[in-house]
């Protein structure tokens, strides 16, 4: 966990039990006052009531089609992979949601909402990205082979240096990906925590968010005090 000024930050794995417990931990020892999430409306609402979470064709309209699909992969994906650890896509954040409810402890969603991301993300992918996501697809669930940088512990937080490795290869791999899903969702949660942050100054505020933005995120907001970013999104 990492802290700046009022704020604590816990950088989860999606489907890492050791996240949970972490979470935990963190509220018996801050006691915060203000829980921010990872989510927006409709992803609060889909990981609270899943039954209504599932992508569905009219969704394509909405955000299109390469966005649609990679929803729908990433959830099968994350899916799958959570049975293999006995703990489910997002268990972590909603984990943090019952105990802010369950301590009276105010909640603020702080990242992009789900629909402009995945709108985004159909806009920017390029063929060569699309070819090389349905490669590596196939050779991880089809062909199960294992690539040595990302063969570790599902059910633990990777090292921040496990993580800056793989963000480094996604960039390299998939710049487009990166800068949609990663580097624009940073500054964004980012100027979100800045305002909370500059809002409650006196109070305490623990930010639950993938361990693959934390370092960023962090870095962001002790490097720029007015945190912008060229490509200007609202939610």
């Amino acid at each position: 966990m990492n802290k700046f000024e009022n704020l604590y930050i816990i950088g989860t794995s999606h489907i890492s039990k050791q996240s949970i417990k972490e979470i935990h931990e963190a509220f018996s020892k801050i006691k915060p006052d203000f829980v921010a999430v990872e989510l927006d409306r409709n992803r609060l609402y889909a990981l609270m009531s899943p039954k209504q979470g599932k992508p569905s064709f009219y969704d394509i309209r909405r955000i299109g089609l390469k966005g649609f699909l990679f929803a729908l992969i990433g959830s099968w994906a994350a899916k799958k992979l959570g049975k293999m650890v006995g703990v489910m896509p997002g268990d972590e954040m909603k984990s943090a949601i019952m105990l802010a409810k369950k301590n009276k402890v105010k909640i603020a969603l702080i990242d992009q909402h789900i629909e402009v991301t995945l709108k985004r993300f159909s806009k920017k992918l390029s063929w060569k990205e699309r070819w090389r996501l349905l490669v590596d697809l196939f050779k991880g669930f089809v062909l199960r082979k294992k690539d040595p940088l990302v063969n570790f512990d599902l059910s633990k937080v990777p090292s921040n240096k496990l993580i800056r490795m793989m963000l480094e290869k996604i960039k390299e791999r998939y710049p487009n990906i990166h800068k949609v899903l990663i580097e624009e969702r940073n500054y964004y949660m980012a100027r979100k925590l800045k305002s909370l942050m500059k809002a409650h100054q006196d109070k305490k505020i623990l930010a639950v968010i993938g361990a693959g933005h934390e370092e960023e995120i962090l870095r962001i907001l002790k490097e720029h005090q007015g945190i912008t970013y060229s490509f200007s999104v609202k939610a």
